[in-house]
């Protein structure tokens, strides 16, 4: 690939999508500016660091001085519930002034499927006007809107595989049959370097999903057949998400913050509606058993494969 015209800049750089996306660009030999909160944050040998905080505006400037292209990872759930739509609405704001300030070129957002229509959970709502706020500065956005993310660390995952490993039998509510598209995180990663190199998908929105489409119970059977486990799912219609959210809070290792929104937002349909990002970025997508595969590898190496 060739490399891009001047810096680009990974915001949420530590995170589970960004810390396998700085590795990715470097390996592909891009100049690229990691920004953290803390100076002693790891990365890659070669990666330049900026300390900011999308929170503090005057700590911007800096961080996006020089920069033609940023990906914009970032969101609050992880500093807990209350608040979080007002947060993620300033850290946008902010981003967007100073990325036109500083003239950013271009932005790359990886949001949610299932971000359109009515009925959206606080959560999808909240990443629909995260992409709302960075199309309407001056810099061409690309929005990637992702369903499931298959990958050790991540919080989808974490909660299936906590699921399926402690609840042998589980009473859920009807969100078990909504129906998914769940994508390997290494395909993430893929689309994610591929819009960067690939004008055509400037200023554009795409959905991004795996080859298969399944529900929720689907998912976690197949998971339980890959972990030589039993598995009995006993739909109950009286049982709400919100409800389920507060056991499936209390049974899994992810922070509540962030386990019980991504919970009730399981009544939306989370399907890819277009493929057109498949015409420009065209690779074999990973099917979903394997990408199970490589995050339980993952896990037993410590390695952070994309």
């Amino acid at each position: 690939m060739e490399p891009s015209r001047g810096t680009v800049l990974v915001t949420g750089s530590s995170g589970f999508i960004g810390r396998r996306l700085v590795s990715a660009l470097a390996d592909e030999g891009f100049r690229v500016r990691a920004m953290v909160r803390r100076p002693e944050a790891s990365v890659p040998e070669g990666v330049e660091t900026a300390v900011a905080d999308l929170l503090e505006p005057p700590s911007l400037d800096a961080a996006l001085a020089g920069v033609d292209t940023a990906f914009y990872l970032v969101h609050s759930l992880a500093a807990g519930r209350a608040g979080f739509e007002r947060r993620d609405r300033r850290a946008a704001l902010n981003f967007t002034a100073a990325a036109d300030r500083a003239g950013v070129r271009r932005a790359i957002y990886l949001g949610g499927l299932g971000e359109t229509g009515s009925g959206l959970s606080e959560h999808l709502a909240s990443r629909r006007e995260v992409a709302d706020i960075l199309r309407s500065g001056r810099l061409s956005t690309t929005v990637l809107r992702a369903a499931i993310i298959i990958g050790a660390g991540g919080a989808s995952y974490e909660i299936i595989k906590a699921l399926v490993d402690r609840l042998p039998v589980m009473i859920t509510p009807r969100w078990v049959s909504t129906r998914c598209q769940p994508i390997a995180v290494g395909d993430v990663i893929r689309y994610l370097v591929g819009c960067l190199v690939e004008e055509r998908t400037a200023g554009g929105v795409f959905d991004i999903g795996g080859p298969e489409i399944l529900s929720y119970r689907d998912m976690m059977e197949r998971f339980a057949r890959l972990r030589g486990r039993r598995l009995w799912i006993v739909p109950v219609p009286l049982l709400t998400p919100k409800l389920s959210s507060y056991w499936v809070g209390l049974v899994t290792p992810v922070k509540p913050s962030i386990s019980m929104p991504l919970i009730e937002g399981l009544r939306n349909e989370v399907v890819c509606r277009d493929n057109r990002l498949r015409d420009l970025l065209p690779f074999p997508l990973t099917p979903f058993d394997e990408a199970l595969r490589r995050a339980l590898d993952d896990e037993r190496t410590g390695a952070q494969s994309a």
